[in-house]
């Protein structure tokens, strides 16, 4: 009897303790199994640190009530079908939207700048190049489209192609700007006005290869061309004139360049002091 009761009590031992280590064999393996299936959601978060982005991008600002320069918003889709960086905004927000670019591009997280704007949009882009310059933050190109008034370009612009119908509106050369300046006259095209001039299909047209041209499709760069001389370098970048005003000034182009007229309508591009009688 008592050795039946001995074998009884050693087997609910041995019952007991098998229990146990079952126990924690389960509750080890679930807590292993449980760090598995945890360790996957943990990867992401570690991996998912945005990486700064170094491409180009284009602004484009809108001018008036940010409603009447919607030509702005057809030439950020046409820049962008080319493979590069394109967003729209209003005129007003110009300075926030510089202390953003100068903010990324000293992180190194900005390619090349290409500022684009009509009316008072125009105006905005030429003042966003010299509050840029003063920030160190170099702008590879600037397209106003039919400003209200006359700017200087700054030393830290490569280049400003000036679109305008009017002649009191041609941009001009700031201190230290040493970078290619056109001023394209399109007045005596009866298609377009003030209104319609940043809707012209020819005239995006002429900026979205300029773009392309400077920054390359997908705005990979082109290669560094030989440098030149200022003179040679606008001479060389104004369009042929074909009866619009092309009269570059003394300074900006050797003698020969004195314009010619005839009869025909096209584009012109000077580099011309605003002295003109403004006209509406």
């Amino acid at each position: 009897m008592m050795t039946f009761l001995r074998v009884s009590a050693l087997a609910a031992v041995m019952t007991f303790l098998l229990a146990s280590v079952a126990s924690f064999v389960d509750a080890s393996g679930s807590a292993a199994v449980a760090q598995t299936i945890a360790a996957p959601e943990r990867a992401p978060a570690r991996s998912a640190k945005p990486r700064p982005s170094s491409g180009p991008h284009v602004y484009l600002l809108r001018g008036l009530l940010n409603v009447f320069s919607l030509g702005m918003d057809d030439l950020a889709q046409k820049i962008q079908r080319r493979g590069i960086s394109a967003s729209v905004h209003n005129h007003a927000e110009w300075e926030s939207l510089a202390n953003e670019i100068a903010a990324k591009y000293k992180a190194g997280a900005h390619g090349s700048i290409v500022l684009i704007g009509h009316s008072l949009g125009a105006d905005a882009v030429m003042f966003m190049g010299e509050y840029l310059g003063k920030r160190g933050v170099p702008v590879a190109l600037i397209v106003p489209f039919d400003g209200t008034g006359s700017f200087a370009a700054t030393g830290n612009v490569a280049r400003v192609m000036n679109l305008t119908q009017r002649d009191y509106a041609y941009m001009r050369r700031g201190s230290g700007f040493r970078g290619e300046l056109q001023n394209i006259d399109v007045s005596k095209d009866s298609t377009i006005d003030h209104i319609t001039i940043d809707k012209s299909a020819r005239l995006h047209n002429m900026v979205v290869n300029k773009i392309v041209g400077i920054l390359g499709r997908g705005g990979s760069p082109r290669p560094a061309a030989k440098p030149k001389t200022a003179p040679a370098t606008e001479a060389s970048a104004a369009p042929k004139s074909t009866g619009e005003t092309s009269a570059p000034t003394p300074a900006a182009a050797p003698p020969a360049a004195k314009p010619t007229a005839s009869g025909t309508s096209g584009v012109g591009s000077v580099d011309k002091p605003a002295a003109a009688t403004p006209r509406l």
